[in-house]
């Protein structure tokens, strides 16, 4: 079947293999759509950490005197 999406081949532990096997007979999809969405879960929970660092960051160099305020930013 050609398709236009990307493949990745992704060898796993037993373990995790039957946990996504699992998963998938519990909700009546195919395995690849449970790791794709497994995956894309683990990017967004990476990126909201990569984000979380950031803040804190910039939070240690925040300055209320400095900062703009609202209608100053919507004017």
């Amino acid at each position: 079947m050609a398709t236009k999406q990307p493949r990745l081949n992704v060898v796993l532990e037993p373990s995790t293999y039957g946990s996504i096997r699992s998963l998938s007979k519990r909700e009546g999809l195919s395995m690849s759509l449970v790791a794709r969405d497994l995956i894309r879960e683990a990017l967004c929970l990476y990126e909201d950490a990569f984000w979380s660092k950031e803040a804190q960051k910039r939070e240690k160099t925040f300055s209320k005197r400095k900062a703009l305020k609202h209608e100053q930013i919507w004017a």
